[in-house]
């Protein structure tokens, strides 16, 4: 019974990735293809002559039907070939080879310290403020938490940058070359995350502070640092463990806009670079790449939940 459910979510998840996978590159295509303009004559220039424009378009299959360049699309994607970059003539798959690691390490970095910062801080106000206690403190927290969750995340590091970059002098303010260099674009991103993740362990250890096995562990004169650690915060760590895996999702594209202020050399610099020079190839490479990237960790949750919380396969039978 339990390997048959088991089945049954693993084929429920597999088919939403599938399915979601070929939404995401077919919308990327058309996209990319409905967008007026000519990305050959913008890679070659205005005074290109109207011969070498044609030739270009011609070898990149331009020229073709739509659905004639979607079916060789989809043929080179199933085998790994994401095209050649219109402005560089570079394969695509190099360039994001090159940038993936920096944009990943940004958007890992940034997650760990939303999350190092959100339980502490969660889980003291909960316990601060349970029970109505501390009302100043309550409204306090609230009020922060709503007005740093509400600040965009490039607007922050152009905060960021004016202070401790340019008024104090403290941090470089573009590039990725030394470990200081990653302060500021990390806190760009995670502080906003970690305001909204803590608000949330807040209400989920408030919640499992008042449950009935909280009560019999300390009926049981357990000392109280041990019920909280022990009993308490594993269970409100998984009831939000749904909601960390969205804020990553929405940490991997935040890191366009932030990158962009930071000049970090990730994915999200080059795909603005690319937006603006209409090289179709190496933006439907980069969109496919983060697109991927957000599926993938949304399905790692789902697993995730179900191995901690056997439960919640039930709803693929």
């Amino acid at each position: 019974m339990l390997g048959g459910r088991w089945t049954r979510f693993a084929l429920r998840r597999g088919g939403r990735l599938l399915v979601s996978l070929w939404v995401l590159v077919t919308a990327s295509f058309l996209m990319i293809h409905l967008v007026p303009g000519d990305p050959v004559r913008a890679s070659l220039g205005m005074t290109a002559p109207a011969d070498l424009v044609e030739a270009k378009r011609e070898a990149l299959g331009l020229n073709d039907p739509l659905l004639t360049q979607y079916g060789h699309f989809l043929g080179n994607l199933v085998q790994g070939d994401l095209g050649s970059s219109i402005a560089t003539q570079l394969p695509v798959a190099d360039t994001i080879a090159q940038r993936l690691p920096a944009t990943a390490t940004l958007g890992g970095l940034a997650f760990l310290l939303a999350v190092a910062i959100a339980i502490p801080v969660g889980v003291g106000i909960a316990v601060l403020t349970r029970k109505g206690r501390r009302r100043r403190t309550e409204l306090a927290f609230a009020s922060t938490s709503v007005v740093l969750g509400s600040i965009p995340d490039f607007l922050l590091g152009v905060g960021l940058v004016y202070v401790f970059a340019v008024t104090l002098q403290w941090l470089p303010v573009a590039g990725n070359e030394t470990a200081s260099s990653y302060v500021l674009p990390v806190i760009a991103l995670a502080l906003g995350s970690a305001a909204v993740l803590s608000r949330i362990m807040r209400v989920e250890m408030l919640k499992v502070l008042e449950a009935d096995y909280i009560r019999t562990a300390r009926a049981k004169r357990l000392p109280p640092l041990r019920v909280l650690l022990v009993h308490a915060l594993p269970n409100a760590v998984t009831a939000t463990l749904t909601i960390g895996g969205l804020l990553l999702s929405s940490l991997i594209a935040g890191t366009v806009l932030v990158e962009n202020v930071f000049s970090w050399p990730g994915l999200g610099s080059t795909i603005v670079q690319s937006i603006t020079t209409k090289d179709y190839p190496l933006v439907q490479g980069i969109v496919i790449v983060y697109g991927l990237g957000v599926l993938l960790i949304n399905t790692l949750v789902d697993v995730t939940l179900a191995i901690l919380d056997p439960r919640s396969t039930i709803g693929a039978a």
